[in-house]
């Protein structure tokens, strides 16, 4: 078994928990901009998250080319659930390539700057970055009254 794909397999079914939630909510409520969180919407902070993955794994560990992901050309769930099937693509390729190798160091560019980080930071780092802002859209949800799914792993364990 490959721990970081089973892991990444978790990740994603949180995720589908809440791409259930957001298909439930009304257009207008999942691109509304909320001063509250700095001008963000649900679709923004989505977009945000795919484009962390993209931009960490994909562009600066794998080397490829990606544009950035931009949430005004998402017009609905649908749309972020195809970014993010691009994403799980990435995500796996990324595994792929440093299976084994956790500790390699990757040299990376940022402001300017020379970063050393390893591939388990950046996996560690898109990930938990993630369930932040997984976070902040439950909350969003709520304070615009929808009431959220728990969107936790335990909810995998409790009998139905």
């Amino acid at each position: 078994m490959d721990v970081f794909v089973s892991q990444y397999e978790w990740i994603r079914r949180t995720r589908e928990t809440l791409f259930r939630y957001c298909e439930t909510l009304a257009y207008e409520d999942y691109v509304r901009e909320l001063e509250t969180f700095g001008g963000d919407s649900i679709r923004n902070l989505h977009a945000h998250v795919a484009d962390c993955y993209q931009t960490w794994l994909g562009n600066r560990a794998l080397g490829h080319k990606l544009p950035e992901i931009k949430p005004q050309t998402i017009n609905c769930v649908q749309d972020m659930r195809q970014i993010f099937a691009k994403t799980d693509d990435l995500v796996l390729e990324f595994l792929q390539e440093y299976k084994g190798n956790w500790e390699r160091s990757i040299q990376i560019t940022r402001n300017g700057e020379c970063w050393k980080i390893t591939a388990l930071w950046l996996f560690t780092h898109t990930a938990t970055h993630e369930f932040h802002h997984k976070g902040q859209i439950v909350k969003i949800g709520r304070q615009l009254g929808y009431i959220p799914p728990d969107t936790d792993l335990i909810e995998e364990f409790i009998p139905n």
